[in-house]
């Protein structure tokens, strides 16, 4: 794009970049196809309520959010005062992606990661280091939000019952599931040759072995999570989803989610997570 090579490059150009990435992996996070449990072009997976139209305008809807995060970071120290204006922006992202989705929540825990991670990103130079990024992003987590409403979400109460750390806590560690996981098994996949597609679902599949995704604790509890962690690692050691046995274990692992009416969407978010770093220069 010919913002990288621009000297002239500035706020405004930058901002719409990195917005034009997020929404980029959120959509590329929809598309690919199959993935268990989940929305993709192939079905709906474990969600009655979501198909991969919406999820597609639920993505664009949120263009105009990453772009103002970017422009509002730029360049700036990570405190509370931008850890509260990010903030303030997210919530109207997600009424913005309320009224795209007629009231259903498409991506309110990808506008939480996105946002850190666009926010981050437009704080450094072009060129700095996914983990890099990921490490400020967590240095902006961990600032309160003042402003934060009080009202419990599913997230949180489910970090009270099982204690799993949710999103929130991948963010304040740095998000370790993407830089830790995701990314050196993307890498990893394509260095071994295997195409694309396959390589962002043994991606996927990586995060879902070992998240403790609080999306597959609130619809189907330890037993959802249970299953969906086995049958990812079995799919892994079948060689992933380029082999015969993968692709069948894959299948599997689909059919049994969708019985405990689980998703991995913790693991989804934080997949599109790891795109939009890969994409960055």
């Amino acid at each position: 794009m010919k913002v990288i090579n621009d000297q002239r490059t500035n706020e405004a150009a930058l901002s719409e970049y990195f917005a034009e990435k997020a929404v980029k992996a959120l959509i590329e996070e929809a598309e690919l196809t199959p993935k268990p449990g989940l929305v993709d072009q192939n079905n709906s997976g474990s969600h009655h309520d979501l198909n991969i139209d919406l999820m597609i305008r639920s993505a664009k809807s949120l263009h105009d959010t990453f772009a103002e995060i970017g422009r509002i970071s730029f360049k700036r120290v990570p405190d509370q005062s931008l850890r509260e204006d990010i903030a303030a922006i997210g919530r109207h992202g997600e009424n913005v992606m309320f009224q795209a989705t007629g009231g259903t929540n498409t991506h309110k825990g990808a506008i939480w990661a996105m946002g850190l991670l666009t926010s981050s990103a437009a704080i450094h130079p072009l060129g700095t280091t996914p983990e890099r990024i990921a490490v400020t992003a967590g240095k902006i987590a961990r600032f309160a939000d003042r402003f934060a409403p009080k009202k419990a979400t599913h997230g949180t109460v489910i970090q009270q019952r099982f204690g799993a750390p949710g999103a929130r806590g991948e963010a304040e560690l740095g998000f370790p599931h993407v830089v830790g996981a995701a990314l050196p098994a993307l890498y990893d996949a394509r260095n071994k040759g295997i195409p694309e597609p396959l390589a962002r679902i043994d991606t996927l599949i990586t995060i879902i072995s070992r998240l403790d995704d609080t999306c597959l604790l609130h619809r189907g509890g330890m037993d959802a999570l249970k299953a969906a962690k086995e049958g990812a690692k079995t799919i892994l050691d079948k060689g992933g989803s380029s082999t015969q046995a993968g692709w069948r274990s894959l299948q599997q692992l689909d059919a049994v989610l969708i019985e405990h009416n689980a998703s991995p969407g913790g693991s989804a978010d934080l997949l599109a997570a790891a795109l939009f770093l890969d994409s960055l220069p």
